[in-house]
């Protein structure tokens, strides 16, 4: 009667510890790893399987401390328990730790040996896997499988098939590794020789096969061995579909899309990415939208289809909801998000990402510094980018060329030309885009002699090869300087052909300086290049206007409506209460507060008179009366942001407003004045520079 009474405790003894244990391993996996720890101490009878699924749980769960610390605390152990503690520092990426453990062992295993191989292959350690592998006593078909791998992994593709032929047993998975190492080094006949010898495939060996052509852009021959796949899974419909969009075939894409029995969260992603960056962003919102469930790569890919195709505030909306959502924004969104607080001028964005950037060690990175130095720069902070460049060692041509591209927006052509010459003396050698960047300069701040010699030491003495963003920027230095004839003989003697942008530069001087005869040659080369380009008209009509050409001005119109050319409107923004407010000319699209803003300027309208302001009527369309001229330059974009920032950006906080045109010059004229009655700093970015008014003078000193 004892005796049977013993059996059945040990019995009910035995069945609770093994539930117990499977509790603590299911906690575990839960990541409650408080929970797992309850139900090991609550354990009237703690066996050696309890201790190691205790263990497991915390390496498990990022706590290898804690689990070392357990496993010292055992009084007994068995060959599974140090096996776990060596996988367990594998799996932490802590193989130095795990090999303390690996040679304290009393006795080991086949799976010992192999955690440890495992653990060397995965941290890239090779070398150090192949010596150990060799000392192995015994090996199964996982430790040569896994040694394989390694050599693959690093390229050693001949060695691995040396390898491969001394397996004793070939399995499955031996041979599909086999075949992935050949198609990533473009041998695919190799691995289509293998493949075809293989007595048995599974689903993931066809799916290597179909993926190593798609990669090597065989795509067609890739697609035929998809379709005679006598079974395909979720992975292989990926696989296909992804090539096809890496390859730019979007149409062929979305038809493999359309018909995939199941839509996995990377297909969706992909198709986002391919198919919105094609221009199909409403397609590509769709699939989103549809996508029930979403992991950082769909955000992150719904907002660079956004910011790659201008659609900047949706972008921004977007970021918004998937920080609402719980989604912890990865580094491609971030620096999506700070592009476009670059280019919408978002300070209070790009100051928010900038900090999130830090928190997750990446400011450090010289790519990331580079683009954080554009954001700071095109939202007028100076400062602040320049700091970022001079804490930054070593700095590569991409961060220079972000230096002196900011200094040359913001119309400091000494201190461009400083830290191009800078740059020169360190031995950092100057790209095509660094002379863009220092020509600018020259240009904006009215510098030709010094331009002059550095577009003629371009070639000479550094082998840049002058390109058409050179030239514009020549023509465009010229022109400025009312130099128009040095200018057209300029691009007379170019050795690359003239684009658009070097006939507009030309245009705009000529506007300029009011030169009818170069304009005319000018807009009609710009009008063969970009006949639906509404700019040569505009332009051009502004010339014969100014000088009583109603005629002229009369046809360029009926131009324009026979050829269907719209006009761009004048458009500009600015941030206020962490939202971009866009303002438009004249009182087509009003903004919510349109009242409020024209009192604003009707506020301002006798103190600017007061302080000397004569509206230009030649900034205002030519055909109507005086009346209708004032009233038409009180709607100019940029004033009526001015005005909106006037309204709600507090004393002390400058006004930051962008515009997508050039300024015009009754604007700049205005805006000088504004900044002086109101006692506010007001920047101005327009299409080419920054203006930072304040006390009633701008920083380009009226050379723009």
């Amino acid at each position: 009667m004892h005796r049977l009474f013993f059996v059945q405790c040990r019995k009910y003894c035995y069945a609770h510890a093994i539930a117990s244990n499977s509790q603590i391993s299911h906690f575990a996996r839960l990541g409650q790893i408080q929970n797992a720890r309850r139900v090991f101490d609550e354990m009237p009878n703690k066996t050696v399987t309890s201790w190691n699924s205790i263990i497991a749980g915390y390496f498990q769960n990022y706590q290898p401390h804690e689990g070392q610390r357990l496993f010292d605390q055992m009084s007994e152990r068995n060959i599974v328990s140090w096996n776990g503690l060596i996988s367990g520092y594998v799996k932490s990426r802590m193989v130095k730790e795990a090999r303390k453990v690996f040679d304290k062992m009393p006795q080991r295993n086949v799976i010992s040996w192999t955690a440890m191989v495992r653990g060397y292959v995965e941290e890239g350690l090779v070398e150090e896997a192949e010596t150990l592998f060799w000392q192995m006593p015994e090996k199964n078909i996982v430790s040569w499988t896994v040694m394989l791998g390694g050599l693959i992994k690093e390229g050693r593709i001949d060695e691995a098939r040396r390898l491969y032929d001394m397996m004793p047993v070939k399995d499955v998975v031996a041979m599909t590794n086999m075949i992935c190492g050949y198609c990533q080094e473009g041998r695919l006949d190799e691995a289509r020789n293998l493949f075809d010898d293989m007595p048995k495939k599974n689903v993931v060996s066809w799916t290597a096969m179909v993926s190593g052509y798609a990669q090597n852009g065989k795509l067609d021959i890739a697609r035929k061995l998809f379709e005679v796949m006598p079974e395909k899974n979720e992975i292989s419909w990926t696989a296909i579909l992804i090539s096809y969009v890496q390859y730019g075939r979007f149409e062929e894409a979305w038809k493999i899309f359309e018909v995939m029995p199941v839509r996995t969260t990377p297909a969706c992603n992909a198709i986002i990415l391919g198919i919105g960056q094609n221009g199909e962003v409403a397609k590509a919102r769709m699939v989103f939208d549809l996508l029930k469930e979403k992991d950082d790569a769909t955000w992150s890919a719904m907002i660079k289809v956004y910011e790659r195709k201008g659609y900047e505030l949706e972008a921004l909306d977007l970021f918004h909801r998937m920080q609402v959502e719980g989604f912890r924004p990865n580094f491609p969104s971030l620096i999506s998000i700070l592009s476009i607080c670059a280019s919408l001028a978002s300070l209070d964005y790009g100051r928010e990402i900038h900090a999130q950037l830090i928190r997750i060690d990446c400011d450090d990175d010289v790519y990331v510094s580079s683009v954080l130095i554009t954001m700071y720069i095109k939202c007028g902070v100076f400062a602040k980018a320049k700091l970022i460049f001079d804490r930054f060692s070593p700095k590569d041509v991409v961060m220079w060329n972000s230096i002196i591209t900011g200094y040359a927006q913001h119309g400091l052509g000494d201190e461009a030309l400083e830290v191009f010459r800078e740059m020169c003396s360190l031995g950092i050698t100057p790209d095509e885009v660094t002379f863009v960047g220092v020509l600018s300069a020259c240009s904006y701040t009215g510098k030709v002699k010094e331009g002059q010699d550095i577009f003629e030491s371009m070639n000479s003495k550094y082998q840049v090869e002058p390109g058409t963003a050179h030239y514009a920027c020549m023509v465009d230095m010229l022109g400025r300087a009312g130099r128009l004839n040095e200018a057209m003989n300029l691009i007379n003697k170019m050795t690359v052909e003239a684009d658009a942008i070097i006939w507009g530069s030309l245009m705009g001087a000529c506007r300029m300086h009011m030169n009818l005869d170069l304009a005319e040659v000018a807009a009609k080369k710009l009008l063969q290049l970009e006949p639906q380009n509404s700019g040569p008209y505009v332009l051009l009509s502004n010339i014969y206007a100014s000088k009583g050409k109603w005629a002229d001005v009369a046809s360029l119109r009926k131009s324009m409506q026979s050829r269907e050319v719209v006009k761009s409107p004048g458009c500009s923004w600015l941030e206020a209460d962490k939202k971009v407010h866009m303002f438009t000319g004249g009182q087509s699209t009003p903004h919510p507060e349109h009242d409020s803003i024209i009192k604003m300027l009707e506020k301002l309208s006798p103190m600017l008179r007061e302080a000397g302001y004569i509206p230009d009527g030649n900034f205002a369309l030519h055909d109507v009366d005086e009346e209708e001229k004032m009233d038409s330059l009180n709607y100019h974009s940029e004033k009526l942001a001015v005005a909106y920032g006037l309204l709600k950006l507090p004393e002390g906080m400058p006004i930051r407003v962008m515009k997508n045109l050039r300024v015009c010059g009754d604007c700049h004229s205005a805006i000088k004045l504004i900044a002086k009655v109101t006692g506010r700093e007001i920047i101005l970015r327009d299409a080419n520079r920054f203006h930072h008014f304040k006390d009633g003078v701008c920083s380009c000193k009226d050379y723009w």
